[in-house]
């Protein structure tokens, strides 16, 4: 449980604060109509650079360390977003809050392989995802129960709440893992083997794009999802039932691919799961045109849940597949891949979101987009290898 609140932290940041945009947008004086997404996509922008931070850090100084410094990150960006005199500042918070959280994030899973191996280790993980599956159809629930008790700054009181009482709940309970003797110096060049392995390995360079893609894609649902569902559609409350079922098909893909992939493989599968996907998009993006995009909503729901179903299955293949050359710097080869990946989808998922245009084409055809990237970028990675077969 300590681990699944401390990988969701990130989670629960994002999608708790996506009934609170208008109210954000209305004190702040934000006056662009897709302005107040910036609040969804700068957290991803401090993600991102924290990954490529603890991981190093927690090699060189064990896990705690670094957790308490991420901790102490998001409190303090949370504490800025909480009392923010304007939008800038606000952003600059959410910025720290997702530095912060990284920490967490992704030291946790480290401190799992420290403690846990082969079933045992598995478990423990299964356990973690359930939990990390269900806070994102939860949290725009919680947001917006804290936002008709009291006020969208009162959120961030709870995130300073929850924070205080995990990392106490850390420090008191949960004993260092890496021993003194196993922990590795810090230098920049440990990173930048890692950068450089990944740019002259077309199979990780390919697939870290590929997950960039994708991810960009979800980005651009993630910071469009409040104007589509409240706006468009005038859901109103009703919006976070919509958003959790929409995430609820992340979590079925999640559990299927373990099985799946077992029966068809990594590329297999992810391959299949991009060309539904693509399929999918130019589908829906005909059909909406003619509907002035903005069809029925249980037509965009349908197609909502089988995309989200395939992106699940990217999540879950893509990254993996990045890192099967990079055995041998497993663990800053990870934090290597996730920041890039990271870094790549911010532009792509902030540049869907703010061509939002009170219809679901900018959605749908960035989506498709992506597809057509993420496709792109796998066969020539496939490319490479059969050039390398035949010159053998």
């Amino acid at each position: 449980m300590l681990m699944a609140l401390m990988t969701s932290l990130v989670a629960l940041s994002i999608d708790a604060m996506l009934p609170a945009l208008p109210n954000i947008a209305r004190d702040l004086g934000v006056t662009g109509a897709n302005d107040s997404q910036y609040v969804i996509s700068v957290i991803f922008l401090g993600l991102a650079l924290g990954q490529i931070i603890y991981g190093p850090l927690s090699d060189s100084f064990g896990r705690k360390k670094p957790i308490y410094l991420g901790f102490a990150l998001f409190i303090v960006g949370c504490l800025l977003s909480l009392f923010a005199p304007s939008y800038p500042i606000m952003l600059a918070g959410r910025l720290l809050q997702g530095l912060g959280a990284a920490g967490p994030r992704s030291v946790s899973l480290a401190l799992v392989r420290d403690l846990y191996e082969g079933d045992k280790m598995a478990e423990v993980m299964s356990y973690v995802m359930t939990i990390f599956i269900l806070i994102p159809m939860l949290a725009p629930a919680y947001g917006q129960g804290i936002i008709a008790l009291a006020n969208w700054q009162a959120i961030f009181a709870s995130f300073i709440a929850l924070a205080l009482v995990t990392v106490l709940w850390f420090a008191f309970r949960q004993p260092e893992t890496l021993l003194p003797e196993a922990r590795r110096p810090y230098t920049p060049a440990r990173l930048w083997i890692a950068v450089k392995e990944i740019f002259i390995t077309r199979t990780s360079l390919g697939y870290t794009l590929a997950a960039g893609f994708i991810s960009g894609g979800f980005l651009g649902y993630l910071n469009s999802a409040q104007q589509i569902f409240q706006d468009q559609y005038e859901l109103g409350t009703l919006f976070p039932l919509y958003f959790a079922t929409a995430a609820f098909a992340l979590g079925v893909a999640s559990f299927a691919n373990a099985r799946l992939v077992l029966r068809f493989g990594m590329k297999r599968l992810a391959k299949t799961a991009v060309r539904v996907m693509l399929a999918l998009a130019e589908i829906a993006f005909l059909l909406f045109f003619f509907q002035m995009g903005t069809p029925p909503l249980w037509q965009f729901m349908v197609y909502l849940l089988a995309t989200f179903f395939c992106i699940g299955i990217l999540f879950g293949n893509l990254n993996a597949l990045a890192m099967q050359p990079l055995g041998h710097i497993a663990g800053v080869g990870a934090a290597v891949v996730g920041s890039l990946s990271t870094f790549m989808s911010v532009p792509l998922g902030t540049a869907i979101g703010q061509s939002y245009n009170g219809t679901l084409l900018p959605l749908v055809g960035g989506l498709a987009v992506m597809g057509i990237l993420t496709l792109g970028v796998m066969v020539w990675v496939e490319a490479g290898r059969e050039a390398r077969v035949i010159s053998h």
